[in-house]
């Protein structure tokens, strides 16, 4: 039988996930894909600074595999620069390093049979921008009603990271307003069902999804992405211990 690959650690998701030439037809260019685990040997080792043995150890993976995966990651990266082709991250055998992740989760431990839903929160209602929000408002819910629900906070993080917050926390799906493509790319790594363009009271909004009221969509553009990443923003990408 084939040798099961190992999960590779990463330490969160990545914040921008499509890089196309500016003079490239966005319909018609061809895409080499990046796979999350190959990324983060490209984060450890050329934007660390890390070594082949420290990434091998970071990743939980041997040293070898981190040899082969930089290279492949090289090689599709100067393809994507060369060719003028687009280059998309997704995919991979990994998992979030929760032991060297800064962010730490203290939720109660969630249930075999528990729906867990995370909700952009301010102030009771829903937060209109994925990617600043300060906190979640997280519910969990068995048998058609909620049984818990808590304050997570996000100390500042930026769209990746707060994926890997969520992912940490075993959320099963996300509630919110606006969202960026980004961050949408990175709930879906994150195995999270999205739930966007929501507004008002964060009860309610989960009242109705339980009632089966409350439509799955990925597609509510966040007017301020563009500028969330500017001057003065420090999303915490990256900020492994």
């Amino acid at each position: 039988m084939p040798r099961t690959t190992k999960c590779r650690k990463i330490c969160c998701f990545p914040d921008y996930y499509s890089f196309i030439p500016e003079e490239a037809d966005a319909e018609s260019i061809a895409t080499i894909m990046l796979s999350l685990d190959e990324y983060e040997t490209i984060r450890l080792l050329d934007h660390e600074g890390l070594n082949q043995e420290e990434c091998a150890l970071r990743m939980g993976v041997a040293r070898t595999t981190v040899t082969a995966m930089y290279d492949s990651a090289r090689k599709k990266i100067a393809r994507a620069v060369v060719e003028g082709k687009r280059l998309r991250i997704a995919g991979g055998n990994i998992k979030i390093d929760t032991e060297r992740n800064r962010f730490k989760v203290n939720l109660i431990e969630k249930g075999d049979k528990t729906m867990r839903v995370a909700v952009t929160y301010d102030n009771g209602n829903v937060f209109g921008h994925f990617g600043r929000t300060e906190k979640f408002k997280v519910y969990d819910i068995e048998d058609g009603k909620v049984v818990n629900s808590e304050i997570l906070d996000t100390n500042g993080e930026g769209c990746g990271a707060l994926a890997g917050i969520l992912n940490i926390a075993n959320v099963d799906a996300l509630i919110c307003g606006g969202i960026g493509g980004g961050a949408v790319n990175a709930i879906e790594e994150a195995g999270i069902k999205l739930y966007a363009g929501a507004s008002g009271n964060t009860d309610a909004v989960v009242e109705a999804l339980i009632a089966g009221t409350l439509e799955a969509n990925a597609e509510a553009n966040c007017d301020h992405h563009d500028h969330e990443h500017g001057e003065g923003h420090n999303c915490g990408h990256g900020k492994c211990h």
